[in-house]
């Protein structure tokens, strides 16, 4: 990281942010397309031992409501994702100690027998944590799950990337060099991933470019990241960091406008019109995205800090047209669907 480029996050007008965003954003999609998915996030345990200060989702082991999903039940969800004219679920949860390896295999086959879809799951921080579980190596537990039939790793749990921040909000999960070995290590064994950065956690404006930084490093090397995806924290809710301020849209498009400037190796980046409400995933759109993400059929994680909005296919295309870009359906690795399975498309986020 350079000092310029930190005085050009910190200084420069958000305008000029803007317009050196949107012309790494050009280079990369000189036409206009921004796409998005049709997809479900289904959240297969809230139980979690990880005790992070930011999670309003999670619920500790024999809390009265902890949960964890049937295969039927997550089935059930999938044929709802497919017959909305989804293509992929995003399938996460906590940190659940009581849950033995074979069961995430079992699932894994389970749905590709009964249900195929794409299945993008098992953040960093789940391999981690199986990892140490079950005194596996983490290469194993990729190629153990990639072989059962998961397809792709989302960038779940990367929060901010440096261990000062990560030592104070999450301490108990995989920390920053681990994550990233992770995300390396899937890369090598031929899975592609999304990265992520969540902000407004405490740290430096410095942190979140050495955050940046650190993924367009990896980048450099394994060209393994489809796209980026970043938010500010939701404190409400929150159970160790409801007094934080909430990040302003301002600081968004100032943050998200950088992230595209600095990961130019990246190919994709990622509106968040979940958090920040659809007006300021429009002006994301200006401010280096060319993605506008998920429909989101189904989102617990956010809704749980009482911060989450709601569309349907239709007015998701209007608001990328009204922006002045062209929409597009597409799947997990970025191609277009050309024609997109009819479908009323109604989002329950």
């Amino acid at each position: 990281m350079t000092s310029d480029l930190l005085d050009f996050y910190t200084h420069a007008p958000l305008l000029d942010l803007g317009i050196e965003a949107d012309r790494v954003r050009a280079e990369k999609h000189p036409q206009r397309v921004v796409t998005y998915i049709v997809d479900r996030n289904i959240n297969y345990t809230n139980v979690c031992v990880a005790d992070c200060g930011f999670c309003a989702f999670y619920r500790r082991p024999k809390h009265g409501e902890g949960y964890t999903l049937s295969f039927e039940q997550i089935g059930e969800k999938i044929e709802e994702t497919k017959a909305l004219g989804g293509v992929q679920i995003l399938i996460q949860g906590g940190h659940n100690p009581y849950i033995p390896f074979d069961w995430y295999l079992d699932l894994l086959r389970y749905i590709k027998k009964y249900h195929p879809i794409h299945v993008h799951g098992f953040s960093p921080s789940e391999v981690d944590f199986f990892a140490k579980v079950f005194r596996m190596e983490a290469r194993d537990v990729i190629r153990e799950l990639h072989g059962a039939g998961l397809d792709s790793i989302p960038g779940g749990g990367g929060e901010i990337l440096v261990q000062r921040v990560r030592d104070i909000v999450a301490p108990k999960k995989a920390g920053a060099d681990r994550w990233l070995e992770i995300m390396e290590l899937a890369h090598d064994e031929g899975m592609k991933t999304s990265c992520t950065m969540m902000f407004g956690i405490g740290e430096t404006l410095a942190e979140r470019l050495e955050h940046l930084q650190r993924l367009r490093d990896v980048q450099s090397r394994t060209g393994g990241f489809t796209a980026f995806i970043c938010w500010p924290l939701q404190p409400e809710n929150t159970p160790a960091m409801s007094h934080m301020t909430k990040t302003d849209a301002i600081a968004y498009l100032r943050t998200v406008a950088i992230a595209r400037v600095v990961l130019d190796n990246i190919p994709n980046l990622q509106a968040s019109w979940v958090t920040m409400g659809m007006k300021i995933g429009q002006l994301a759109l200006s401010f280096g995205c060319n993605d506008f993400g998920s429909l989101m059929i189904e989102e617990n994680v956010v809704s749980a800090a009482n911060t989450t909005y709601r569309t349907t296919t239709e007015e998701l295309e209007r608001l990328i047209v009204d922006a002045g870009f062209t929409p597009a359906r597409r799947r997990q690795d970025y191609t277009i669907i050309s024609t997109p399975p009819a479908s009323p498309a109604h989002v329950a986020a």
